[in-house]
């Protein structure tokens, strides 16, 4: 299990049964309970879920509503996929399935956003700079959970730069376009890339910083971080489609 303050990523490597479902419970209790808002069960070890299961997977999903919060659903088996169809949970809350994840097609060349704004992030006053972000997309047609993860992406993204770069060089940028919007986040510091398809780095000086790449990519469409082409820093650039 990874955790942030306010967004855990947990594996759940048993069946959602009579037997299995306790555990997990308690898991999920303790994060509630300690004010975690974002979970995240990542379900690629679980092919069956039982009544127990479900009705731990409503109560948990009812819970975190009612505090303002969301749990969500990935890597799911086509077994147990199947089975939270027929129970109606996927429309309950935000379910994928283990199925790779489609690449977003590139913009057009020449494409001109519909809005851009850029405001720059104040490190005292960074909930401003992410409550600014979403007020921005209020005119999109983003569900409010998939704001909430929007929201946390940001967050995350605005929180490594101010963190591990600079302080007072953080900008954030939001562009939206008919089809997606698309958050660039830049700082000042001493620069830092990976591939789309490279894992972060899981230990030295980048490893906090990876594990925050993970939760973004859990989050979003499409995740890049690139060294600024000229001068100091990198560039994360984060963009949700609209569906």
């Amino acid at each position: 299990m990874y955790t942030q303050p306010n967004i855990a990523v947990v594996s759940v490597n048993t069946d959602l049964d009579v037997r299995g479902v306790p555990r997990v419970k308690a898991q999920i209790e303790q994060l509630i309970n300690s004010g975690c808002r974002r979970i995240v069960l990542n379900m690629s070890e679980v092919s069956y879920i039982d009544s127990c299961g479900m009705g731990f997977i409503v109560c948990a999903v009812r819970r975190m509503k009612t505090l303002g919060g969301l749990m969500s659903l990935t890597n799911v088996q086509p077994t147990a996929f199947k089975a939270l169809v027929r129970m109606g949970l996927i429309d309950f809350m935000p379910i994928s399935t283990c199925a790779a994840k489609s690449r977003v097609t590139p913009l057009a060349p020449g494409t001109h956003p519909s809005f851009q704004t850029t405001f720059r992030v104040d490190p005292n006053k960074m909930c401003d700079a992410r409550s600014r972000a979403i007020a921005l997309l209020k005119t999109l047609p983003f569900t409010s959970d998939q704001k909430f993860d929007i929201e946390l992406a940001v967050g995350e993204a605005i929180g490594n730069a101010v963190d591990h770069a600079c302080e007072k060089g953080v900008l954030t940028t939001v562009s939206a376009y008919p089809d997606r919007v698309v958050i660039d986040v830049s700082d000042c510091g001493c620069g830092f890339s990976i591939s789309d398809e490279e894992e972060p780095p899981e230990t030295g000086q980048f490893a906090e910083r990876g594990r925050g790449v993970k939760l973004m990519r859990l989050l979003m469409d499409a995740v890049s971080i690139q060294e600024k082409p000229s001068g100091n820093g990198t560039i994360v650039r984060l963009v949700k489609m609209m569906r």
